[in-house]
């Protein structure tokens, strides 16, 4: 039995949004082949995830004493680390908006980003403290990119840095560029969802 962690980070749902389309394709063909996993879904834009910001930040000095409202934002960033650190599969869905991932997403990278917690320096460099974790990347794009877009590469960066070796891209793309083979595209990235959610 696994522990399967499902973050979405995109403001729609799979009615407006192409990425959480093919995301609800894939985990129902996911549950179906893995009824006996843990499943722990996180809805960064439902939430209102917080963004790391100059409190949060002045709240690891030395004597600090952090507000109410920075000791909620930071309770929240310790939430989704522990969800991380539990989890043995990561399922992230996204859409890719000016060459980068939506901002709540990065957010909760932040959060999960804790030297001494996922990762620590050396001497030699850093050393990952969270190895063997999967990751499925899910994201939706107006243009082709083969991965080779900076939003896919920051996440898989930011994953592998923290000691995931399987990092699985589901790729939307190319809608606004061929918008006369749009529905077709999404058609069969859904089809490869359904796939890959038996196998993943």
């Amino acid at each position: 039995m696994s522990q399967v962690l499902v973050i979405k980070a995109h403001p729609f749902g799979p009615d407006r949004s192409r990425s959480m389309r093919v995301l609800e394709t894939f985990m129902k063909s996911y549950q179906a082949a893995h009824p006996e996993d843990t499943i722990t879904e996180r809805n960064l834009y439902q939430e209102n995830f917080p963004e790391l910001d100059g409190e949060m930040l002045a709240a690891f000095t030395p004597n600090a004493t952090p507000g109410a409202d920075t000791q909620a934002k930071l309770a929240v960033y310790g939430s989704a680390l522990s969800q991380f650190k539990a989890a043995d599969k990561i399922i992230i869905a996204n859409p890719m908006w000016n060459l980068g991932i939506p901002t709540k997403l990065k957010s909760w990278i932040d959060a999960i980003t804790v030297v001494g917690q996922t990762f620590r320096y050396t001497a030699t460099g850093h050393i990952a403290l969270l190895p063997g974790k999967k990751v499925m990347h899910i994201q939706a794009a107006g243009g082709k990119y083969a991965g080779q877009d900076p939003a896919t590469q920051y996440v898989h960066a930011a994953l592998e840095y923290l000691g995931s070796e399987t990092v699985i891209d589901l790729p939307v793309e190319g809608m606004d560029h061929f918008p006369d083979q749009a529905q077709a595209i999404v058609a069969a990235a859904e089809k490869q969802a359904e796939a890959m959610g038996q196998t993943f």
